[in-house]
């Protein structure tokens, strides 16, 4: 098995006085997947963005490919890709347009035709133009997964992945992710619900911290 690329160790945190998880260490490595599980207000999303960075709120030690994030935190966020609850969209756009601006925000560099390809692969062909507003829930939801396939990242941050997606979705979600973990991608996801056997993903739960 291939070395641990992130690390986690000691992980505390807590919200309004209350500790949300504490003593909490784990690590990913490439072509792994890791499920946070747990009930609501358990700090799964908490979680997620301390890890993205977007958050401070912790004590414990974070390593990405063996150095600190502390000293090593540009190449983390150059290397990782990170897609929230929400579907993170401007109305008013198309999908065509809202995966420009994200493809910019990052500094990547994507032609209109890798853009396309993204979009027909999460089911939105013939949608490029529409504006968001719209889109379905579901479809918006498509949009802002599509952005994962205009990068080049080796780890991915999904915060409920599935949320507006109906069971057939939810299959294709599963079998892009099993694409990515087996080109040596790794996920770090949270759900409700269970992943496919298949996926041979790991589980947290921290409902049990």
């Amino acid at each position: 098995m291939s070395s641990a690329i992130l690390q986690c160790e000691q992980l505390y945190s807590e919200r309004d006085d209350r500790v949300l998880f504490a003593d909490l260490s784990f690590s990913l490595a490439a072509g792994e997947i890791l499920q946070i599980a747990g009930p609501n207000g358990a700090g799964k999303t908490s979680l997620l963005r301390i890890l993205a960075g977007l958050s401070s709120r912790f004590e414990g030690e974070l390593r990405w490919r063996g150095q600190s994030m502390l000293h090593n935190c540009a190449q983390f966020h150059r290397e990782t890709h990170y897609l929230g609850h929400g579907a993170g969209l401007k109305a008013v756009l198309s999908p065509l347009e809202n995966l420009r601006w994200s493809c910019a925000l990052r500094g990547v560099s994507q032609a209109d035709e890798a853009i396309f390809g993204a979009l027909d692969k999460v089911g939105l062909s013939g949608y490029e133009y529409h504006p968001c507003l719209a889109l379905s829930a579901g479809q918006q939801r498509r949009v802002n997964l599509a952005r994962l396939f205009c990068s080049s990242a080796a780890l991915w941050i999904l915060d409920e992945p599935f949320t507006a997606i109906d069971q057939k979705g939810v299959a294709e979600i599963e079998s892009w992710l099993a694409e990515f973990k087996t080109a040596g991608g790794m996920v770090l996801l949270t759900s409700h619900q269970p992943l496919s056997p298949s996926l041979g993903a790991n589980v947290i739960d921290l409902g049990a911290h």
